[in-house]
């Protein structure tokens, strides 16, 4: 198998992408197609007669059925958000056959691509009351209008499993069982579980959420609307998960944070209701949310990141964080 050169992550050359798609939509002749930014996806710029668009190049990892149920779910919401005043969605561009994805031939297997509507707009970096106000507004509404959607494809869920269990076993086959960190991380995995299914037995708000509902995917602001995009991560899961990223924004000072927290919470309850138990829940989340973007790390060294960085000091930053977390004596 290993015998001959093997792919585990390609670049596409923006020309062979402009020749093999341009065709595809009713956009305009194309006249620059720009690599724009490696993330856990591949994004290009496109530029044509009639605008700007934004190309996803999803990674393999990335299904055909992923990607239906992504664009399925923006469609409803689109719909349903049609005269909202807060809030909107990040669009795709259907094809010319009404399709909305392309399947591609990569060197490392199918890689699926999407053409989006470019956002145009400032990132809101939510540093006073009324735009937390504001941004709270929007996320309910966001909420609200997921609370209406109907998906027919298969989907996991944002619980334990996918925040705890999955991102631990990713870790310890990283750092292996012998490592002296091995037994912290396993403990406070499990009782970070344990929080989690006690706190959701009040009750919690659990529905159809962003997923990744931090500033790059959320802050774009159209006059008074919020712009939501990058849905990827999107499935059924506790809304206090996805308020937690907002919670967690590292851009805002220290000083404000809780007075910015509270302006966000009375936008969000002036239009849907978001108990006292989901508000107490959203910093165990944040918690929850930092174990999986630890178990994320893990999951791109290999493809993308290297391991390099990823050596004792990010490990110990991670256990060090996790201790002063006081979920483990």
């Amino acid at each position: 198998m290993f015998n001959q050169a093997t792919v585990i992550r390609s670049v596409l050359n923006p020309k062979y992408l402009e020749f093999v798609l341009s065709d595809q939509y009713d956009i305009g002749p194309w006249e620059e197609c720009l690599f724009w930014l490696r993330g856990l996806n591949d994004t290009y710029r496109v530029t044509t007669s009639t605008g700007m668009f934004i190309l996803r190049v999803y990674r393999t990892e990335i299904a055909e059925n992923d990607v239906r149920y992504e664009l399925s779910l923006l469609s409803q919401l689109k719909g349903i958000l049609g005269s909202s005043v807060y809030t909107d969605i990040g669009e795709y561009i259907e094809k010319k056959d009404r399709t909305g994805y392309t399947v591609l031939e990569a060197a490392e297997g199918k890689r699926v691509a999407v053409m989006f509507r470019y956002i145009e707009g400032i990132e809101n970096n939510l540093e006073d009351e009324q735009s937390c106000y504001a941004f709270g507004q929007s996320a309910a509404e966001l909420h609200k209008a997921m609370d209406q959607v109907v998906l027919e494809q298969q989907r996991y869920e944002l619980d334990t499993k996918l925040l705890i269990d999955e991102p631990l076993e990713r870790i310890i086959n990283y750092i292996g069982e012998k490592n002296e960190a091995a037994s912290f991380l396993h403990t406070f995995a499990r009782e970070l579980k344990e929080r989690i299914t006690a706190v959701s037995r009040q009750g919690l708000d659990f529905g159809l959420s962003h997923g990744d509902m931090h500033g790059n995917n959320n802050a774009f602001q159209q006059g008074n609307q919020f712009i939501h995009y990058d849905f990827e991560w999107a499935a059924r899961g506790w809304r206090a998960y996805d308020l937690a990223q907002v919670k967690a924004r590292k851009r805002q000072s220290g000083e404000q944070k809780e007075v910015l927290w509270s302006a966000l919470m009375a936008g969000y309850r002036s239009v849907r209701s978001f108990s006292a138990e989901d508000e107490q829940a959203v910093d165990l989340f944040i918690i929850a949310r930092r174990f999986w973007v630890m178990g994320l790390d893990v999951a791109f060294i290999e493809s993308d990141m290297g391991a390099l960085d990823y050596g004792s000091d990010w490990l110990n930053n991670f256990v060090e964080e996790f201790r002063d977390a006081g979920l483990v004596g």
